[in-house]
């Protein structure tokens, strides 16, 4: 388990950057919930939700996104909470890490491994009806499983 972390807003970061990408519509749904939790975030130009979690025992960063928008599924909305791991190509994720990830989605009670171009992501997906206690549990896992897994991949990098 990681020790005590807490979060910060990587507005800061982009404060000198100017993003000339227009954002998508923010969900108020989703803004209300991390804001009653007091979790810092911003909306990056897809609309998703970004937390910057900092684990400063091992001097290490790991984002965390909530999707903006939600899928339906059988009548239930759908939102996803997702984190980083890794990159295919530069941590060499080959086809025996790949069956490794997939043993390792199975033994998961919540959230699994995807690949989305050449990232490793660590994914939860919700209801949409979920409290923000809820909301920010799933966003703890997604960050420490992720971080957890960039450090077997990367070793000491925290590029994600």
């Amino acid at each position: 388990m990681k020790p005590a972390l807490s979060r910060l807003s990587s507005a800061a970061l982009l404060c000198a950057t100017a993003i000339a990408t227009p954002v998508l519509a923010a969900d108020a749904s989703v803004d209300a919930r991390l804001t009653a939790r007091g979790i810092q975030f911003e909306v990056d130009a897809d609309g998703d939700y970004k937390v910057t979690y900092s684990y400063k025992q091992e001097n290490r960063t790991q984002l965390v996104f909530v999707s903006g928008r939600t899928e339906h599924v059988n009548g239930i909305s759908i939102r996803e909470v997702f984190s980083p791991a890794g990159r295919v190509a530069a941590d060499g994720i080959d086809g025996a890490k790949a069956l490794a990830l997939m043993a390792d989605s199975r033994a998961k009670k919540l959230g699994s491994w995807e690949l989305s171009g050449d990232v490793l992501y660590f994914v939860i997906k919700l209801p949409d009806s979920v409290d923000g206690a809820a909301l920010e549990a799933a966003m703890d896992i997604a960050a420490e499983t992720a971080d957890n897994e960039e450090i077997e991949l990367s070793g000491e990098k925290d590029e994600l």
